[in-house]
């Protein structure tokens, strides 16, 4: 067992820095994604190098803070204030993503991965935030900037739950397979074998059931909603359920 433990929304405010950056000290985390039109970017940037056993990839962003680019295509997508307002979110319903909102989009990533570029991060994956990267009609999208900018590694859908024994539980992720082939195959990017919440990792360790190969963890430190997650996550969960389980990060697969 390999396992990726990446923190979201890096550069999102100064508490989601302060508490990924300690979990790092702590070598309770492997890896984590920048939002690069996040209030704390810089910040967090300026203090990456600190750690260079850890992975860092680009969140890429459509449904929170304001753009970076000024692409017309982006209009449907935000407030009055200009900022985005979450309209691509895979669920609740989404609005229909039009050619030219992609084209919105692909500005608006691709501006996202070149200020990474340009603040020296060494891009080791792309994911998104509120997994809107995996939805259908954006896969020639991320296909497109994941070719642009060679970016080697993608985070999957999410495959891997905390009980999947029941036949609608084997159907749900069994939905998730066709877009994985299609985005391994179409973007040429390395994933891993499976991709899961820390949480649902967590409750199928405790019942039982563990996991052969690689997996991401995704965990979000610093947001009160998940708090409950980031205290099991500073516990001895390895050592009680998979002490044989390997940490590493983006960089190793």
């Amino acid at each position: 067992m390999r396992i990726v433990i990446n923190c979201d929304d890096l550069g999102a405010n100064a508490a989601v820095n302060e508490s990924i950056f300690a979990l790092m000290e702590q070598a309770c985390v492997t890896s984590a994604t920048l939002m690069m039109n996040g209030p704390a970017i810089k910040e967090a940037i300026r203090r990456i190098g600190k750690f260079p056993h850890c992975s860092f990839g680009v969140h890429l962003n459509v449904t929170e803070f304001a753009p970076l680019s000024a692409h017309a295509g982006l209009r449907p997508l935000l407030d009055g204030k200009g900022e985005f307002a979450g309209r691509t979110r895979r669920d609740p319903v989404n609005i229909p993503l039009t050619n030219s909102i992609r084209e919105g989009v692909y500005a608006e990533w691709s501006a996202q991965i070149e200020r990474a570029l340009a603040f020296g991060v060494p891009v080791s994956h792309a994911d998104s935030h509120h997994h809107v990267h995996t939805r259908a009609s954006l896969l020639p999208v991320l296909r497109a900037v994941v070719k642009k900018y060679d970016i080697p590694r993608v985070r999957l859908r999410r495959n891997l739950l905390a009980d999947s024994r029941s036949p609608r539980k084997r159907l749900r992720v069994a939905r998730q397979m066709p877009w994985i082939f299609a985005m391994r195959l179409m973007t040429g990017a390395s994933t891993t074998d499976a991709f899961a919440s820390f949480a649902d990792f967590y409750a199928r360790l405790q019942s039982g059931h563990s996991w052969n190969g690689s997996v991401e963890l995704m965990c979000h430190p610093g947001s009160e909603r998940f708090r409950t997650e980031t205290e099991l996550l500073m516990g001895d969960w390895r050592q009680r359920f998979c002490p044989e389980a390997k940490l590493i990060s983006y960089n190793d697969i």
